[in-house]
């Protein structure tokens, strides 16, 4: 059992839906205090409302976090709200699907951007609190897609994904005179209105080419995230955790059938 995490101060960016929502259900349900972080404030109210009706004390905070004004003025708020900081769970992500041919320089910066910058931005602001309690965590979510695979109409995602877990590497070092550690988690396909929107065809075919054969709940990226926030994992920062049902081992489809 890990050590209780209530009434501990948390940020969970993209947190109004999918596995952001996901990520702040697992820490309501330990009794931290909760800022859910998004642009919707209609979807942000009815997470909030969710998460305390699970135990948090939760509140709701309307940003961009590509923008670095916007981050800091909401961390900020957070801590003095929240009596300080003790997690950062970096989780704010899109994900639009277009091959190379169509894709504009705009959507490869605007990819970047809400991803790869917004990890950053999130990190610097929240340096001087971890400073300030002498500790700190923080949880990205990357992804298996660039890091490991690659799936066509991806590659501007892709290559934020990979880029949050280079970042990391070096962020780690910098961060551990914090006290404070950093690691990540990569999900592969997880049920998320994101990915439903994709069409049942698709989830059907994913989850048939996991020897689980079942596509994760957003719950199983928030307990791996939880994990990391943890006192017990105090001694592991710059690492990853693929939460993907074995999707990446198979060598063909051929092993799948033969399961």
């Amino acid at each position: 059992m890990l050590t209780s995490l209530q009434g501990r101060s948390v940020i969970v960016t993209g947190g109004s839906k999918g596995i952001g929502r996901g990520i702040a259900r697992v820490f309501a349900r330990a009794g931290v205090k909760l800022t859910l972080v998004g642009r919707d404030q209609a979807a942000l109210a009815a997470a909030v409302a969710e998460m305390t009706a699970a135990g948090a004390i939760a509140r709701s905070a309307v940003c961009d976090v590509s923008d670095y004004d916007q981050v800091r003025r909401m961390v900020d708020a957070a801590a003095e709200v929240q009596g300080g900081l003790d997690v950062v769970c970096a989780n704010a992500g899109s994900f639009p699907q277009v091959k190379m041919v169509d894709m504009t320089p705009e959507d490869w910066d605007q990819m970047m951007a809400n991803n790869l910058r917004s990890t950053f931005l999130c990190v610097k602001a929240a340096i001087p609190h971890f400073e300030r309690a002498g500790k700190g965590r923080v949880i990205v979510t990357s992804s298996i897609t660039g890091p490991v695979t690659g799936y066509p109409g991806w590659s501007h995602y892709g290559a934020s994904k990979a880029g949050q877990l280079g970042f990391i590497k070096t962020a780690a070092m910098e961060l551990s005179r914090y006290n404070t550690t950093i690691n990540a988690v990569m999900p592969g396909n997880i049920v998320t209105e994101g990915l439903e929107g994709l069409g049942e065809d698709y989830l059907k075919t994913m989850a048939a080419s996991i020897p689980l054969k079942r596509l994760g709940a957003v719950e199983d990226i928030g307990h791996a995230a939880l994990f990391f926030a943890s006192d017990e994992a105090a001694y592991i920062t710059g690492q990853q955790i693929i939460v993907d049902g074995g999707q990446i081992l198979p060598e063909s489809l051929e092993a799948i059938a033969s399961i």
